[in-house]
């Protein structure tokens, strides 16, 4: 928030995050952070059906071996799974009557499964990210790969 003190520019990253990045900043890390309770295992909620439903069984057992996946962010995934069920559920609807429909005055009109679609990959990349579902939020997530010894490819050219 601009103008408020301690609250403007750029949001700090947590603790993991910047341990997990390998501390690039160097600057002294804040370990005095709360647990909010490390998940071995997570169900389904029962209210999710369907696709998301389906989805659950994929990513909740690897982000919570990675411990990436807290008591506190189970509603990210939650969130990313009824997007990944509303954007499946929509496409079916796109496939089946296609992406221009009747309206109610019989012209042509853009199927509001298209919006929904639309609005549902949104949902997913952002908690996706927050979660690390895709490369670059990985990468966020791991930091930058340590320099090996040598050169691979050196000895191939002749180098090493």
């Amino acid at each position: 928030m601009p103008g408020v003190a301690g609250h403007s520019g750029r949001k700090s990253k947590p603790a993991a995050k910047k341990l997990a990045a390998g501390n690039p900043g160097k600057r002294a890390i804040n370990n005095d952070v709360p647990s909010y309770g490390e998940i071995t295992n997570v169900f389904a909620p029962e209210w999710l059906q369907g696709h998301g439903r389906d989805l659950w069984e994929h990513p909740a057992p690897l982000l919570c071996r990675e411990k990436i996946l807290q008591a506190t962010g189970i509603q990210n995934l939650e969130a990313y799974c009824a997007a990944y069920g509303r954007f499946r559920q929509a496409e079916e609807d796109i496939q089946k009557n296609g992406i221009v429909v009747a309206g109610s005055q019989g012209g042509p009109l853009k199927n509001p499964a298209a919006t929904v679609a639309n609005e549902a990959l949104k949902q997913m990349a952002t908690y996706g990210a927050f979660l690390g579902l895709d490369p670059s939020s990985r990468q966020r997530l791991q930091g930058p790969k340590k320099a090996g010894k040598g050169n691979p490819f050196a000895a191939l050219l002749g180098g090493g």
